[in-house]
């Protein structure tokens, strides 16, 4: 079991039993002395899969969070099983991909949030449907949910996650939620702070009220937000800055592919992405900075 300390974050007072996240073995939680480095949109594609069980492998990540509609999801799941990491559902309302009813540009879709103009029983039933098939397809229930392009603190969306994960969850095991507050940005680009601020204020704090008066765990702080340029170059000088101001229980999020497919705006990126997080030099940063995965 877990709960929440004063301040919202976790501790893990018991492995899990039964059917629960991590299919009954204890999640380790960062409150228990590391961090959390995930990769986002497992599913995605092939060359997304590859590289997250590949940097899995390699112990350079900890997690990942799934898009359950995504084309290569469900091939690549036995794999991602067995990978001895924490899988997480990622909440998709931006992204085209087939069974997803409800899909709009980003703009569009935080407009009509904000302006509670979403259908709050259609995102319900589009929540519960992909923690369905994330259930279906895993043999059971996520460890974490968090939200491709942030959704899942979205107003109309966060209330309706709650309602799916108060039934998935009635009491016991409960997942841990993504929490964006940004972590210490000190040193890094203007640019790339606006942009944290800016995610951590499209509903974190509501998140975050919510999560604790019901008792889902939250990450402590939250990193890895930055504008997607660079090459490989300006993303090792990124990653290092974070990791160097992380503490115990921060999340950061991280894009690897194998290689650049097309039609994928952020390929290019992700494999720069996935370079650095495979390299010697990064391996060999973690262990001078000692930067434990939790």
């Amino acid at each position: 079991m877990s709960h929440t300390t004063p301040q919202g974050e976790w501790q893990a007072d018991e492995p899990l039993n039964g059917e629960g996240p991590a299919g009954g073995q204890a999640v380790r939680m960062p409150a228990l002395g590391g961090i959390v480095v995930c990769a986002d949109d497992f599913g995605l594609n092939e060359a997304v899969d590859h590289a997250v069980l590949e940097l899995a492998a390699a112990r350079r990540l900890n997690a990942t969070s799934c898009l359950v509609h995504g084309p290569s999801f469900t091939q690549n799941a036995s794999a991602l099983r067995t990978a001895g990491i924490q899988t997480g559902l990622h909440v998709n309302f931006t992204e085209p991909l087939p069974g997803t009813s409800i899909c709009m540009p980003l703009a569009r879709f935080m407009r009509q949030a904000w302006l509670r103009r979403l259908d709050g029983a259609g995102v319900e039933f589009q929540i519960q449907s992909q923690l369905d098939l994330f259930r279906q397809v895993m043999g059971r229930l996520p460890d974490f949910i968090d939200g491709h392009q942030h959704v899942h603190q979205f107003p109309v969306v966060r209330e309706a996650l709650f309602r799916v994960l108060d039934r998935a969850f009635p009491s016991g095991i409960r997942p841990w939620l993504r929490y964006t507050r940004a972590g210490q940005l000190t040193g890094l680009p203007v640019s790339q702070r606006f942009k944290a601020a800016v995610i951590e204020h499209l509903g974190s704090a509501a998140l975050a009220r919510q999560a604790r008066r019901r008792g889902y765990p939250l990450n402590r702080r939250f990193m890895g937000v930055y504008d997607f340029t660079g090459g490989q170059a300006g993303y090792q000088r990124l990653l290092q800055a974070w990791l160097a101001h992380m503490q115990p229980g921060d999340l950061i999020m991280c894009h690897p592919a194998r290689q650049a497919v097309t039609g994928d705006a952020l390929g290019v990126q992700r494999e720069a992405e996935f370079r650095v997080l495979a390299s010697d030099t990064l391996r060999d940063f973690m262990v001078r900075h000692s930067v434990p995965l939790a």
